[in-house]
């Protein structure tokens, strides 16, 4: 069988590009609509997508005079989506910073459940300082303490959602027995962040696990996502900064005894389409030209971790950056902004208009052939499982590329043309349902 590319619909209000809020078509109170969701998802499943995703985060995003902010709760808006779709994955950003295991594995355990074993988890670390304050702390954690606590939040999630055998549930009437409390196994984990004593409250879902996405490519966030990570959502500019990561990733995948195909790597790829390639720039500087830059400069300088006024539109990034080892923030993202900035040359301004449609992710203008090339590019060539896909305006953006981008890359053997026998978001993404921990174990004392 030919090897499949996978597609996850990144969802964002009105649109990637933050300008999106102001075209004329566009609706400024969508990201608190229910039903602007169900129609995307339609539409994602209607192009066979494997997943849509939400990104969230515990604060508020940007001020209020940027664009559309705040957001609906990812897990409560995916299980009213999974009432509304039969086939397409609905994986939501929870952060391990900001909560607790227990709550946080009954909720997916809850979310598979419902919608017939389609959840998965990006499992984010939260930086910044805005969101630790809202728990409490002066400043966030140092980048390392976030990704060890990480691994511990998700060695006690695991054991929780394996806390249930498969079988537990015996359900004999005759007997009166409904179920077998030898197959309970509390975790009575106590570490170094977390203590929990019992089994979840939830019986194991149809996945085991939900689908454990990571987005982070910091060294450390690479570290993480070789051990855990089932899907890798990625920002890269070039195809071969992109080869570079990905087989980087696989190799750390290997060396951690796991299977290589078991992680699937998908960059960002924000795509302008339009019938020609002169009417996918055109529409790729309106958006440009609607960009405020006083909130692009304010973003920037938040990001590189700049005082307040320090940047000049027309001028380049000041030489004397923080380098990458000072940043507690997101390291990757720092660098590659950075490094696309001195590579291309760009000022403030065009900085500012490289990263108005995708924060750092690819942007690509043009024909539906040509998005088509470039998918395909990056997925033969050893950059890709697959792509992220970051519709610029929604729902234009999305309805653009299911009609008539995935008819090409179905004609060309790289897409399929409906969902088939397989059921559950792993199933799609072609990786195994994890045996429990428990029964593994006393099967090997046997």
């Amino acid at each position: 069988m030919t090897r499949q590319l996978h597609l996850n619909a990144f969802l964002m209000n009105t649109g990637h590009h933050e300008a999106s809020w102001r075209l004329p078509e566009s609706d400024p109170y969508a990201h608190v609509d229910l039903a602007h969701y169900v129609r995307l998802a339609r539409t994602a499943e209607r192009g066979t997508f494997d997943s849509l995703f939400l990104a969230d985060g515990p604060q508020l995003w940007s001020n209020l005079a940027q664009r559309p902010a705040g957001a609906l709760e990812p897990l409560t808006l995916l299980t009213a989506l999974a009432t509304a779709t039969e086939h397409i994955g609905l994986i939501a950003t929870a952060s391990t910073s900001y909560n607790s295991p227990y709550n946080l594995a009954r909720k997916f355990a809850s979310l598979d459940i419902v919608s017939g074993g389609r959840a998965g988890w990006n499992i984010v670390t939260t930086a910044g300082a805005e969101a630790a304050r809202n728990f409490g702390l002066d400043a966030e954690p140092a980048h390392a303490e976030r990704y060890a606590r990480a691994a511990e939040f998700l060695d006690v999630a695991q054991k929780l959602w394996d806390s249930w055998e498969d079988d537990a549930i015996v359900a004999d009437k005759a007997a009166g027995v409904w179920g077998d409390d030898a197959k309970i196994h509390p975790p009575r984990h106590r570490g170094t962040y977390f203590q929990v004593q019992g089994a979840l409250n939830v019986p194991r879902t149809p996945q085991g696990y939900p689908l454990l996405v990571q987005a982070g490519s910091s060294e450390d966030g690479k570290r993480f996502a070789a051990r855990y990570a089932e899907a890798v959502f990625t920002a890269q500019q070039t195809i071969e900064d992109a080869r570079a990561f990905y087989a980087d990733l696989k190799a750390r995948t290997a060396e951690a005894g796991r299977d290589p195909d078991h992680i699937k790597v998908l960059p960002g790829i924000v795509p302008v389409i339009s019938s020609t390639e002169a009417e996918a720039r055109a529409a790729e500087q309106v958006l440009e030209d609607h960009i405020v830059h006083t909130h692009g400069v304010a973003r920037l300088e938040s990001l590189l971790q700049l005082e307040p006024g320090t940047l000049e539109l027309d001028a380049p990034l000041p030489a004397d950056l923080p380098s990458e080892d000072a940043v507690e923030g997101a390291k990757s993202r720092y660098t590659l902004v950075v490094e696309l900035a001195r590579r291309e040359r760009l000022t403030v301004r065009q900085l500012i208009g490289r990263l108005g449609g995708g924060r750092g992710h690819l942007t690509f203008a043009g024909t539906p052939e040509q998005v088509a090339d470039a998918i395909e590019t990056w997925f033969t060539q050893g950059a890709a499982d697959g792509f992220n896909i970051m519709p610029p305006v929604l729902p234009s953006g999305l309805d653009a590329f299911v009609d008539h981008v995935v008819p090409i890359l179905r004609e060309r053997g790289l897409l399929r043309t409906a969902y088939g026998p397989r059921r559950t978001l792993r199933e799609r993404y072609g990786l195994p349902r994890p045996a429990n921990q428990y029964t593994v174990r006393e099967n090997a004392l046997v």
